[in-house]
Order: structure tokens, then sequence, then C-alpha cells
């Protein structure tokens, strides 16, 4: 197959894409497949350019600053339409974009209109999943169990009421960017100012103490569940993209029927918010073996030290040929999505 990796772009999370559609990249070649590199960002990259990227080392510490949105929005879309016209011609977009406009909808869009299929969810499941609030409503009326939130601005009555600690995240972004874990009233403005400095929205959420698990579905297919056990409290952006600050044990070491739970409520979730393709569904656990849901990730990366790849090794599948079972998915549904 001719397939286009799209990666890179404008979001706080370009660096965590570029590391993953790079690593895509290669490996699809490795699989026998004719494989272009487009950064919608800035164009079409050569091999030197993915070179260069590549001996750049691994995602940074911290997620690289933005600019404001205001001046971010058309040169996203110039960006992001100019490499579009060449994508036409590819059997599969393969999508190694995380957050923004990459994950939230948005190319997703612009990809229907090409009649290329691509890889992950569609427009609307992008756009809910993206959405922090919306997808915790959604998991609600769907029977899914999730923690307790608010939406700021709140009153430090409805906060109280949520308890300590509080995790206080923008509702529109991944990689745990702008998330912070508040454990006293006082660091609570500071706390939802931070999460403002990367969305216009910011989430107020009770914070679940225990064990953070993590399933990923492949098709309609639950891979063996995973646990992170984090250097720190949290399992922040540093922790994901920083080798040695986190383990992850797959398969868990968790009862089958509790391990099987976990599955179904990821299966649950993926098809309560319409994913397809490859997703990851995340969970804590506290000490009663109550699972909640805490979000969707709908293009889940795939660096080296990403948990999708590690769940697929866990079920036997290496990582070319889990990229290639990723866009043979996509091809095998087509061009379009459903809109109901």
């Amino acid at each position: 197959m001719f397939i286009t990796v799209l990666l890179g772009g404008f979001s706080s999370e370009r660096d965590v894409s570029l590391a993953s559609g790079l690593r895509v990249a290669a490996a699809l070649r490795e699989r026998g497949h004719r494989v272009q590199c487009i950064d919608t960002a800035h164009g079409e990259m050569d091999e030197r350019e993915e070179a260069a990227l590549l001996a750049g080392g691994p995602v940074k510490r911290v997620p690289p600053q933005l600019a404001s949105r205001a001046s971010v929005g058309g040169a996203a879309l110039a960006a992001a339409v100019n490499p579009l016209r060449t994508v036409g011609e590819s059997d599969v977009a393969f999508l190694a974009l995380h957050g923004g406009t990459g994950e939230d909808g948005t190319i997703q869009a612009l990809l229907d209109l090409t009649g290329v299929p691509y890889t992950g969810s569609g427009v609307l499941a992008s756009a809910l999943a993206m959405d922090k609030d919306l997808s915790k409503r959604i998991f609600r009326d769907a029977g899914i169990p999730t923690a307790d939130w608010l939406m700021a601005p709140a009153s430090r009555e409805d906060v109280a009421s949520l308890g300590l600690p509080l995790v206080v995240k923008p509702s529109k972004q991944g990689s745990t960017v702008g998330l912070s874990l508040v454990k006293h009233p006082d660091e609570y403005e500071d706390a939802v100012a931070e999460a403002f400095r990367f969305d216009d929205e910011v989430m107020i959420e009770a914070f679940v103490p225990g064990r953070e698990l993590t399933v990923s579905v492949l098709g309609d297919r639950a891979l063996p569940v995973g646990e992170i056990i984090a250097e720190k409290e949290l399992y922040d952006y540093e922790c994901k993209y920083t080798p040695g600050m986190a383990r992850e044990i797959f398969p868990a070491d968790l009862p089958e029927d509790v391990a099987r739970k976990a599955q179904e409520l990821a299966l649950a979730a993926c098809r309560s918010l319409k994913l397809e393709g490859c997703a990851r569904i995340d969970f804590r656990m506290p000490e009663n073996g109550e699972l909640y849901c805490l979000e969707a990730n709908t293009l889940p990366g795939l660096t080296g030290t990403s948990l999708v790849p590690q769940a697929a090794a866990a079920a036997g599948i290496t990582f070319p040929e889990l990229c290639e079972q990723i866009a043979l998915l996509a091809v095998e549904r087509g061009p379009g999505r459903r809109y109901d």
C-alpha cells in the first residue's frame, strides 16, 4: 500500500506526534509499504528531514509552548489543506497526530472530503472523545463509572463538594498537558489558570486514589490490561515520555474477573463514543476494586514508551504488525464516516 503518515502539527503534543509518526513510518516500511510523511504544520518531509528529527532524541520532558490560538488558527488551516492535496494519491492516511486539530475532528473532516480512508475515529467520535466534559456525560449515560466533576468557573462551595485532592485539567487536551493535582484550596486558582493556558475550557475532577490501569482496543478486540506505576503521584507528561519515570506492566497483575471487567468497560466506552480503529481507555481502581473511567484516547501515542505498543506486544503483536493492522482496519472500513 501507499500510506501517508500525518504527524507533527501545531498542538502542545507536537513532539509526541513526531515521535509516534516517524516510528510508525519506519515500521510500515519494514512491512514493505511505500510511505510518505507529512507534517501538517510544515508540509511533506523527505528522508533527510525524517533522519534529522529522529536524531533529535526522545520527547522532551515538558510540552512545547503554543502560539496564541488566534495566530495559529489560519496558519494551521492553510498548512493542513495544502499537504492534503497529495493525500488523495494514497491508499490510506495514517494519523499519528495528537491533540489540537489533529485529534478533535478537524483533520478528519478534511480527510472525509478527500475520499481517502484514514486511521482512527471519524469527525463526531473524535470531537466527543476530545471533549472530556461531553465524553464523561456519555459515559454516565451508558452506565460506565467515572469520577465526579465540574467545569470552570465554579464556586468554592461547589468545588468543595468534590473534596480534596482535585485534578484540574484542560477539557480538550491529551498527554496530561496542563494538568495539576490540587491538595490545598490555596492551589486551586493557580491550577485553573495553568489549565486555561492550554484550552478555553477547564475541568475540575475528583481525584480517584488507587491503581492506574489502561486498556487498548484494536478494532473490536480489547488487548491485555496494563498497569502504570509512576514515579510521581500522577502519571503526567514527564512520566509518560521520560524513560525510567514510570513502570508499565503488561499484562497487569489482576484477578481474571477484574481484568475482564476492565476490558468490557473499555469496549463499552468505545461503543458509547462511536470510536473506531485503535483507541485506548484509561481507568483508576481504588482499594474497593471499582473501576472508574478517566478518558478515551482516539489516537493514542505510538512512541517508544507508549502504552498501546506494549499492550500489543503482550498479545503477541509486533510493532510493525500493529501499525499495519491499524492501517488495514481503515482500508476495510473505507472512506467516509457515520455521523449518526
